[in-house]
């Protein structure tokens, strides 16, 4: 086997307001030569299989029916040749108004079980704007063409929005606007109204309940209505019905030069004839955004992936991997780790003391309302430290002073540098502290406050660690 080009399976499986789909991607991941670590990167994503899109599976309006998802799942994999064993990182995100659903979180949990140990399970708008906005090529573009992209992924329940500059996402954003709000049968009796399509009508001073009938004039008013609030949120314009609307913070005040839809919606806006019409104010909605399109700040074009942008982020985007020169107890730790909260340490190198770092490490904590010993999470430091020894084992000393409940309880202390110097440190800590199993120093990793990680089990003989990174935090930046 090569072991200067490593191959890894990913899998993102979408569970939306309106369809549900997934997609098996191949990361190619190669030794850099020309680093001091020598460290693995990913130099090439490759999609191998995308399995058939299906209307999200429900038993009633609040519930998820979890066995057609799963036996849909397992048809897939089959289909794929793909067993769950060899699943070595992906993501299982449920999104828009499917994730308010009662078995939401069992279902996500049971799935990612199902799908193979190393698939991550998350959700959230921001998340899934930043994933969406990889998945659709924006920030590819955006890195090609030094421009600046809006990107609007749009599904059934929600529009998430992701800001990218130069291949950098500076801010993320999330407003109820969907195709799946309002459903009707064939015979236009209404079969769902989510609360955000509530506030609508409302807006409009009509009074619908759930079996009356509607008129395709009024649907038409209810999908423009939903689209001005989304014109109105990109182009930040003041609109109390879209406040309303709104699920996070207003995206960031920068210029776009501009604008990609993606999502199933944006599937009509682009006139795809193939696209199937269900019974919702799907294609309405999309009709009164084209037919828009003069009222947004900056022009319109296409994506590289519309329906699929969210599902192929997940599967490809989300991970990291290690530098080579890592400290791991394999023997001790249990892998995945999943599901743990990163913690920021600001650490000034010229001020490092045992005390010093105690101090700052129980401040991040305490940002977090997290009470040390309680739980496992990760501390992560971009350079806090030179690697003379002596340095090291001030450094070594202060965790130690900082973490004795989880010492105590022997939890997994996770420490994540943005520099090379995980071996170095994790190798004085276990021989200058009481530290002596359950250690992870990982290093060449960047992550910040607010997101979230799950590590895989090591590979290539323990040079590489699979990171997940979910950011579930996404804050913007003001111009």
């Amino acid at each position: 086997m090569n072991k200067d080009r490593i191959t890894l399976l990913s899998v993102g499986i979408d569970i939306g307001s309106s369809t549900s789909h997934l997609v098996f991607s191949k990361l190619i991941l190669a030794k850099n030569l020309q680093s001091y670590s020598h460290r693995y990167e990913i130099v090439e994503r490759r999609i191998i299989y995308k399995s058939k899109i299906i209307d999200t599976p429900l038993i009633d309006p609040k519930t998820i029916d979890m066995k057609k998802l799963k036996e849909f799942i397992k048809e897939q994999y089959n289909k794929a040749g793909i067993k769950k064993e060899e699943v070595q990182s992906g993501v299982v995100i449920v999104t828009g108004e499917t994730a308010k659903k009662e078995n939401a979180a069992e279902i996500v949990n049971s799935i990612s079980e199902d799908a193979g140990k190393f698939v991550a399970a998350t959700a959230g708008p921001n998340f899934e704007s930043v994933i969406a906005a990889f998945g659709a090529g924006a920030v590819s573009r955006s890195e090609v063409e030094g421009k600046t992209i809006l990107s609007c992924d749009i599904g059934g329940g929600t529009s998430n929005i992701a800001i990218t500059s130069n291949g950098k996402i500076i801010g993320t954003a999330c407003i109820s606007v969907g195709g799946r709000l309002l459903a009707f049968d064939s015979e236009n009796i209404i079969t769902r109204i989510d609360e955000p399509a509530r506030k609508v009508i409302n807006s409009l001073g009509l009074n619908f309940q759930i079996g009356d009938q509607i008129t395709e004039k009024q649907k038409g008013q209810i999908a423009e209505t939903f689209a001005e609030c989304l014109i109105d949120f990109i182009n930040q314009r003041k609109n109390h019905l879209m406040q309303e609307l709104v699920m996070t913070d207003n995206r960031p005040n920068v210029k776009i030069d501009k604008i990609v839809f993606s999502g199933g919606v944006a599937e009509w806006i682009y006139d795809d004839p193939n696209r199937d019409n269900y019974c919702d104010i799907g294609k309405l909605l999309a009709k009164s955004i084209k037919d828009k399109f003069e009222k947004f700040n900056a022009p319109v074009i296409e994506p590289e992936n519309k329906i699929r942008a969210t599902v192929i982020g997940a599967g490809s985007y989300t991970l990291q991997v290690s530098g080579s020169t890592c400290f791991l107890d394999d023997d001790s730790l249990e892998f995945p780790l999943r599901n743990i909260p990163v913690i920021e340490v600001d650490v000034e190198r010229n001020k490092l003391t045992e005390e010093y770092l105690e101090k700052q490490v129980k401040h991040a904590l305490n940002k977090f309302d997290i009470n040390e010993g309680d739980e496992i999470f990760a501390l992560y430091f971009e350079d806090p430290v030179r690697s003379a020894y002596q340095k090291l084992k001030t450094f070594a000393k202060g965790i130690e002073r900082a973490l004795p409940n989880s010492i105590a309880n022997n939890t997994p202390i996770i420490l994540i540098f943005k520099g090379d110097i995980g071996n170095s440190i994790g190798n004085v800590i276990r021989r200058e502290t009481s530290i002596k199993d359950n250690l992870a120093s990982i290093d060449e990793i960047e992550v910040k406050d607010g997101d979230w990680i799950d590590i895989g089990a090591p590979l290539v003989n323990g040079q590489v660690i699979p990171v997940t990174v979910k950011s579930l935090i996404f804050s913007g930046i003001e111009s």
